[in-house]
Order: structure tokens, then sequence, then C-alpha cells
């Protein structure tokens, strides 16, 4: 039970059912953040604009989906950790692996990916007052400040979700369940590549 309402196509708000119908459509199912931002036709529609904004940066879908990630695990926003998870390991190029790591906050072993996600979270935590070794490193993995900016932007558009999802205490959709921290397509996912590797 959502303490915000929960909407469908059919029951939200007339300026709301467009974008709802459409996040339905490209999903197969409607994500409860969709039925939750549909509430406010406006943070809906700067959810959809910023996300696709947040698609033209200078990062790689790999890094943006890194910046997604972590500011899930910080805000405690499990419909986005596994959300964003399932995005990394099929589209983005992630193996399980990496996906795990980035769930628990630690190393991917690509310095690139752990340069992105130890500042995202430090410009998170100190809420981008980052210490000037923190700006440093990110630059020293060949990352500037066009990337450290982009890098704020993803975070602003996941803490429009994150808080969202708090704040309406939406439950995950079982379609995404398996993509939770330990869920079935992240454990499916290992087998298989270390069979691969075997």
């Amino acid at each position: 039970m959502t303490r915000l309402a929960l909407h469908t196509a059919a029951t939200a708000p007339e300026a709301s059912r467009p974008a709802v119908e459409r996040a339905a459509t490209a999903n197969g199912f409607l994500p409860n953040l969709v039925g939750i931002l549909a509430n406010a036709p406006v943070a809906l529609e700067a959810y959809q604009t910023v996300s696709q904004i947040n698609g033209r940066t200078a990062l790689s879908l790999a890094e943006r989906e890194v910046v997604q990630i972590t500011a899930a695990r910080v805000h405690g926003c499990d419909f986005c950790v596994a959300g964003h998870s399932k995005v990394a390991l099929r589209q983005a190029g992630l193996d399980a692996a990496a996906v795990r790591a980035l769930q628990a906050g630690s190393d991917t072993g690509q310095a690139r990916l752990d340069a992105v996600r130890v500042f995202a979270e430090a410009v998170i935590v100190t809420r981008g007052q980052v210490t000037d070794a923190a700006l440093q490193a990110f630059r020293a993995a060949g990352l500037g400040d066009q990337e450290a900016l982009e890098v704020v932007l993803g975070i602003s558009l996941a803490t429009l979700c994150n808080f969202a999802n708090s704040l309406a205490q939406s439950p995950v959709n079982p379609e995404l369940h398996p993509w939770l921290p330990g869920g079935a397509a992240l454990a499916a996912d290992a087998s298989a590549g270390a069979a691969r590797a075997g």
C-alpha cells in the first residue's frame, strides 16, 4: 500500500495520461515510479524531460547507470536500484559482478566506473562540497569539469525519483524483483558467466 495514489492510465490526471500510457507501452508494464509521479503532471514531465537530457551527456550509458545505482543505494530506494541494475546489465553492458558491486557500494575493478561511483557518492554525501582530493581523483580517471557537472545532473534526476518513491513508499514492481540485490537475474547472469569462463 502506498502513501500516495498509485495511478494507472485509467486513473491518472488527464495531463499525465499520455506519459503514463507511453511508459506502460515502452516497459511492458507501468513502473510504480511513473504511477506515483502521475499525481503531479509537472513532476512526471520533469522526470521524463530530465531523463532525455541526461541521456545526451558525455558520460557513457554505463557511467550514467553507475550514478543512478549509486544515488539510489545512498538514498535507500530499492525501486531505482532494481530498475537501473536491469538497465546496467541488459543495455549498458555491465556484467553481474559489476552490478552487484555497485549495489553494495564497492569497486567494480573498472577504474573509470569506480571513479564515477566514488565521486557521485561524495557529491551526495557532501551536498556538492567535495574535497579537492576527491575532485582530483575524478580528474585523474580521465573525467573533466563537464563530466563532474553531468554527475550532478544525474544525481538531480535520481533525487527526484528516489525521493518520490520514498515519500510514496511505493513497492518495487514484481517485474523488477529479479534485479534487486540478491535477485535471480543477477545470480543467473553470474552463473552463466562462470560457465562461459570455465
